[in-house]
């Protein structure tokens, strides 16, 4: 039995998931792990295929979407939305972050596509979830953690949203999760095309990623992961079944964590970011863009108030950036992302790694589990050159 499979089977036999499927690769070298099951039952095997929702590991996906019409020559970085989402033409922001959501002034300037990739458009979470303006993100919009048929469709989602005064001023602070959302919107309408056929068109379709869509075909719901929370006193909630949220189209596909995928799709995403865009000698993004989207784009300042989520690194488009060594699987350029359905993918540029963990217990905060740091101190120990 592989290490990495006995740190798997560390977190299966205690309780903490019922199964989990990890894959750390550098160059030629890939290894992979599978422990578990796909349900707290037991009654079926977890497998290298199985399929999981991978919640906001799916913001980098949406990020290079845009990117590429961005490459098309379709929109451009500085481009004001309103072009596009006249709901937004006018948005209104809190006077402080901290005032009743009617006490309002207008935003100072236009918001715009860079805006959005960075998530310092003015919608979203900070890292005080007490604040007026956040409130109605979840009652609205039903915002996080993703239950997809109970969101609207996108042109009613973006209405509410445009009720709701922004909390910081356009550029001003980052804020976590509602931009990637915006982000597939926005896609939608520049292209004509809904989010998943774009994204099966340019994406999931040349890289092969044929499990990666935003619901689950009946066909392969034997392959489907159900999805649990912990409980405070210990064992398991049940969030999801297989035939639950996730076994129809939803009316809004969420771009910020509506995705459902398998390790090797995500691997294949991973060798694109890896390529510089391109992959088999296929170009689906300019290195331009690639480059883009790994670069921190965030003030000290930004990084600071951010904390909460990013850990004490940056933002580029749709994932983190690593600037600094706080732990020994931080490597400058490290890029990727967690999602809150116990899910992982990261790639480090420098040294062509890539690693990702997918698992089907939701997490109870922001902070990484136990099972993803053991699993990067693994990668870290064994694929650091």
């Amino acid at each position: 039995m592989s290490a990495l499979r006995k740190i798997l089977d560390t977190y299966v036999h205690d309780g903490t998931v019922p199964g989990a499927v990890g894959l750390v690769a550098c160059g030629d070298r890939v290894e992979c792990a599978v422990a578990g099951s796909l349900d707290a039952g037991g009654a079926s095997p977890m497998a290298r295929d199985s399929i999981f929702r991978i919640a906001s590991i799916g913001k980098p996906v949406t990020a290079a979407a845009l990117m590429m019409l961005v490459d098309d020559g379709r929109i451009a970085l500085d481009d004001p939305v309103a072009r596009w989402l006249p709901e937004l033409a006018s948005p209104m922001v809190v006077r402080t972050p901290s005032s009743p959501v009617d006490d309002v002034v207008p935003a100072e300037r236009a918001i715009t596509v860079a805006d959005l990739l960075t998530f310092r458009a003015g919608y979203g979470f900070p890292s005080d979830f007490s604040l007026p303006a956040v409130a109605p993100l979840f009652s609205e919009l039903q915002q996080a953690p993703p239950r997809p048929q109970s969101v609207p469709a996108p042109d009613e989602w973006l209405a509410r949203l445009a009720r709701i005064p922004m909390l910081h001023q356009p550029g001003e602070a980052w804020l976590y999760n509602l931009c990637s959302d915006l982000q597939g919107v926005l896609i939608a309408r520049v292209s004509g095309r809904t989010l998943p056929e774009f994204l099966a068109e340019r994406l999931f379709g040349p890289l092969g990623m044929t499990d990666t869509g935003f619901s689950v075909p009946a066909r392969d719901l034997d392959r489907f992961t159900t999805c649990y929370r912990p409980l405070p006193q210990g064992g398991l909630e049940l969030v999801d079944a297989p035939d639950g949220q996730w076994s129809s189209p939803p009316a809004f596909p969420s771009g910020a964590g509506g995705l459902v995928s398998t390790v090797d799709d995500l691997h294949a995403f991973a060798g694109l970011l890896l390529g510089g865009g391109t992959v088999q000698g296929r170009r689906l993004l300019s290195p331009e863009a690639v480059r883009q989207m790994t670069t921190d784009h965030l003030t000290p300042a930004q990084r600071a108030a951010g904390t909460l989520f990013l850990q004490g690194q940056g933002w580029g488009f749709g994932g983190s950036v690593d600037i600094e060594t706080i732990e020994p699987w931080n490597v400058p350029g490290r890029y990727g992302w967690v999602g809150g359905t116990g899910t992982t993918a990261y790639v480090v540029p420098s040294t062509g790694t890539v690693t990702i963990l997918l698992s089907q217990v939701e997490m109870t905060g922001p902070t990484p589990v136990t099972l993803m740091r053991d699993f990067w101190q693994y990668a870290a120990d064994h694929y650091a050159a």
